[in-house]
């Protein structure tokens, strides 16, 4: 793992963000090693995205409950939510679970929540591509009007960005610029090298990679997915197992909610 603690000298907030957790091998691989990776990089908030945490499709109440009392501080998600509907419940009473703010207002749960911790506060937003994916609005035509409810004074902001399309989320990144603390964007499972600091002072990344199991095609098992493209025909998918990592980034911020440092997190986890 990279000597990620001293990276920054002075840090108002450290955010650690695991992306895609990925069946069972991504989240018993978190679980297991997050309590000593907050630790070891002294993060202040963790979020992580449990999309895909459930049998790689949705997340349920138990595995939520599991992921939080293991350190996470507040998951987000994306449009494999409604996947295990028993979760529905859980996304209605809990603030520390979110989806995609850009679903419809008569769906369950929120798109967005505010996280505090030791005196500061952690504006979380989820929201959802629209190319490739659908999202029933547009992610262009709700994000402002989310910045407008959060609470006056929050100056730290970070957006999960679930998108398939790269443009896309390029294109959030330069749009928010200079209003919130972070764009990361997460979906496609593969870690980009793009992560960089914008000239306002949001950190962007297009992709923070999978916690899963690497040693297949996207989580699935590779013989599996193998046989689909060969033969076009249905099949079901199944989580692989090996070569499990843990991938996310880690973002500081001065007081003012502006970035000043991103830095990628690939961890193996045997």
């Amino acid at each position: 793992m990279p000597a990620v603690q001293p990276f920054c000298y002075t840090r108002p907030m450290r955010i650690l963000f695991i992306s895609d957790i990925f069946g069972k091998p991504g989240r018993n691989a978190l679980i297991d090693r997050l309590p000593h990776l907050i630790e070891e990089t002294g993060s202040d908030f963790i979020i992580a995205n449990g999309e895909n945490a459930a049998s790689g499709a949705g997340i349920t109440s138990n595995i939520a409950e599991k992921l939080l009392a293991a350190g996470v501080d507040v998951i987000t998600t994306g449009n494999h939510i409604w996947r295990q509907r028993e979760v529905y419940p859980f996304l209605e009473q809990s603030e520390r679970i979110i989806r995609p703010a850009n679903y419809l207002p008569e769906n369950p749960g929120r798109g967005w929540t505010l996280s505090e911790k030791d005196g500061r506060r952690l504006a979380v937003i989820n929201m959802m591509g629209d190319l490739y994916i659908n999202a029933p609005v547009g992610p262009f035509q709700v994000i402002d009007k989310v910045l407008e409810q959060l609470p006056a004074g929050v100056k730290h902001i970070f957006l999960d960005m679930h998108a398939e399309a790269t443009s896309e989320k390029v294109a959030m990144g330069h749009y928010l610029d200079g209003k919130v603390t972070a764009v990361v964007g997460t979906h496609t499972h593969v870690q980009t090298s793009d992560e960089k600091i914008l000239p306002g002072g949001t950190a962007y990344i297009t992709d923070a990679g999978m916690t899963g199991p690497h040693d297949s095609v996207i989580g699935v098992d590779k013989k599996i997915i193998l046989n689909r493209f060969r033969t076009q025909m249905p099949v079901r998918f199944e989580v692989a197992s090996g070569g499990v990592l843990i991938e996310g980034v880690i973002i500081d911020a001065g007081a003012d909610g502006r970035a000043t440092a991103i830095e990628r997190l690939r961890l193996a986890a045997d």
